[in-house]
This record gives C-alpha cells, sequence and structure tokens, in this order.
C-alpha cells in the first residue's frame, strides 16, 4: 500500500514500485477528495516518465488503516501533519510501515534508518513489536531528504578515521523538496529563501542518532558530535546540494585517504543483493565545478550520493561538496530500499 500517493514522493513511490519484482502495488491512499477516484483522475501527475499503465485505473482510497489490512508493506508519503495518527493504526494492524514523514524519528524505538548507513539499526525492531505486542508489523521511518545526503559520507568517514569532532553544513535545496504547489515562484524564481522551517533543527539532531549505536533495547546517540546546519531553498527542480566541512576528534587524514574511503565504503545493502542498492553508496566526482544537480542528480539511478571538491579546510580539517537526489534517496527511494532489506533479514 501507498500513503499519499497522489503526492510528490508518493508520485516517486509508484514509478519505485510499479514493476518491483519483490512488492505490488495493492492498495493506493489519498485525502479524501481523491477517495473512489481513479488514480489518474485523482493525481496531479509531475513526474517525468508516465503513470505506468495498471496503475492508471487503480481506485484511490481514503487513508483509514482498515483499508490496508491485506497489506502486508505500507509505503506513507503523507505531510507529518496527518501521518502520526494513520502510521500508527496501521502499525497497530501488525503491518510494516516505512514513513518519510517526521513524526517518529524521534521516537526511542523507532529506528531512524539510511539505508547505505545504518541498516544494523533494524536490530531494534524484536523489542519495538514486543512493546507494541506485534508479530509480524513495525515501524521504520526515514531520515530528511538533507540528512540522508550528509550522513552516508560522513558514515564512511567515522568508519575509517573514528569519531567527527565538528560538522558544519550548508544546503542549497530543490523546490520538490517542498512537495506540490510548493514554493510560490514569486518567492523563488530570481531568487535563494535563506530558511525552510525546522530542516536544520531536523539535520542538528538526526545525525546523531542515524550515526549512533544501538542495541536490542534502544539508541545510543552520538554524544560529542556538533553539528552546525543552515538550510536554504534554491530554484533548482529536484536535487539537494550541500557544503559540508568536517573536524576529527583524533587528527585529519590527507585528502587522498578521503577520497580512498569514500571511492571503497559499501554498505550492507549492496551485500544483501537488494533490488534498488546503488552499486556504491557515494560516486566520487573529480571536475573542479561538480558535482551539480541537473548534472549529477541520476548517479546510479539516483540512489547514490555524489560527492566532489574534497579538500583541505583552513577552519577545520576537510570539506566538500555532496549532491543527493532529495526524492529518490532523499525520500522513496530509501523506503524502498529499506523494506528490501528488512526482507532480505527475514523481518518481512
Amino acid at each position: 500500500g501507498i500513503l499519499g500517493a497522489t503526492g510528490t514522493v508518493g508520485q516517486r513511490f509508484i514509478l519505485l514500485l510499479a514493476d518491483h519484482p519483490v512488492f505490488t502495488i495493492h492498495a493506493l491512499g489519498a485525502s479524501s477528495r481523491s477517495a473512489g477516484k481513479a488514480y489518474q483522475d485523482a493525481v496531479r501527475w509531475k513526474q517525468s516518465q508516465p503513470i505506468p499503465e495498471h496503475i492508471k485505473q487503480l481506485t484511490v482510497t481514503s487513508c483509514e488503516p482498515e483499508l490496508f489490512k491485506d497489506c502486508d508493506v505500507v509505503f506513507s508519503g503523507l505531510d507529518a501533519d496527518v501521518a502520526g495518527d494513520i502510521e500508527m493504526g496501521i502499525l497497530k494492524q501488525d503491518i510494516a510501515v516505512f514513513s518519510n514523514a517526521k513524526n517518529y524519528r524521534r521516537d526511542p524505538i523507532v529506528p531512524l534508518i539510511v539505508p547505505t548507513v545504518n541498516s544494523d539499526h533494524f536490530d531494534l525492531i524484536p523489542h519495538q513489536r514486543s512493546v507494541h505486542n506485534l508479530k509480524k508489523g513495525f515501524l521504520i521511518t526515514n531520515a530528511n531528504c538533507s540528512t540522508t545526503g550528509l550522513v552516508v559520507p560522513l558514515k564512511a568517514l567515522q568508519d575509517a578515521f573514528g569519531p567527527l569532532s565538528h560538522i558544519v553544513v550548508n544546503t542549497q535545496q530543490a523546490i520538490s523538496g517542498a512537495g506540490y504547489p510548493g514554493v510560490p515562484s514569486l518567492d523563488i524564481l530570481d531568487n535563494v529563501v535563506p530558511h525552510i522551517g525546522g530542516e536544520e533543527e531536523k539535520m542538528e539532531w538526526e545525525v546523531g542518532k542515524i550515526l549512533g549505536g544501538v542495541t536490542q533495547e534502544g539508541f545510543s546517540l552520538l554524544e560529542n558530535t556538533v553539528v552546525s546546519a543552515t538550510c536554504t531553498r534554491v530554484p533548482v527542480l529536484d536535487g539537494h546540494l550541500e557544503t559540508v566541512s568536517v573536524k576529527f576528534a583524533q587528527g585529519a587524514p590527507t585528502l587522498e585517504q578521503v577520497n580512498e574511503v569514500f571511492e571503497k565504503y559499501s554498505s550492507e545493502a549492496e551485500r544483501l543483493g537488494c533490488h534498488s542498492a546503488p552499486l556504491k553508496p557515494i560516486v566520487v566526482t573529480y571536475q573542479p565545478d561538480r558535482p551539480q544537480p541537473r548534472l549529477d542528480r541520476e548517479n546510479l539511478k539516483g540512489q547514490a550520493v555524489t560527492v566532489g571538491r574534497v579538500r583541505k579546510c583552513p577552519v577545520l580539517d576537510i570539506k566538500f561538496v555532496l549532491l543527493i537526489h532529495n526524492t529518490l534517496l532523499g525520500a522513496a527511494g530509501s523506503s524502498v530500499l529499506n523494506a528490501e532489506i528488512a526482507v532480505a533479514k527475514g523481518l518481512i
């Protein structure tokens, strides 16, 4: 099932799942004004690929949890203002829920998983099931789209060179991250908006949970890593660009060592043979003017983070530029890959 199926993230779910080798789209949920309509009549389709033929005539329902009781897995692209109760209602029907919304990211028994970074946090699922008295169901959340791009190279650096003491990140975020209809044209054309509500706080907190440890009963947040984020909205359709500076707690590696670590970084998703796993989580580019959103956001089908301009930082230790496709790896793509990992681990 897909919740929020007519929205920006929901449309990405449709494309990613329409011909998936493991999952079959069974139910589409949206607002009450869309309920009862054929999908093609309910949606304002904004993707460059057409609506898959076998999806066009599927009837959209409301997002009442009981309407999804026949689903094994539900993917949620709902807005945070409605996601909380609906997702919990579906979870309580013993269904696996993969959420893009922020509502449960800080919950102490809900894993916040970036699939190419911390799939070991699935280890908490047995404890979550026991708390909610579930046999098959569980709830997994994605990170904020900008956090997702950031933690992939940070994980590579932390694994290779030890703890990171200070991280400064500035984002230039695409308008699709605001959903549809999004930012008014008079606000964004010929302009940069230097504030996205709640975004900086999300980034600064989420890094600590994702890169922290996990036991069978809970998470240990990073305690000695300080993150400072500034988030801006720019007139780009898709692709969040981030400039990052990092200080290491145990001394700085060389630039050659950093590039080698990025090049060789791999994830459990690849080793498990997951369908949507990128061949490599990080694509390193050495051209001085890359990555760029228009040229690099589709790297490895939008499931990889592209990193470039690795150089010494005169304030901290190293700095670099990264790019993430915000509605693929940054949203729907993470949920789908997380679900594939859950299947590979025998949780579904």
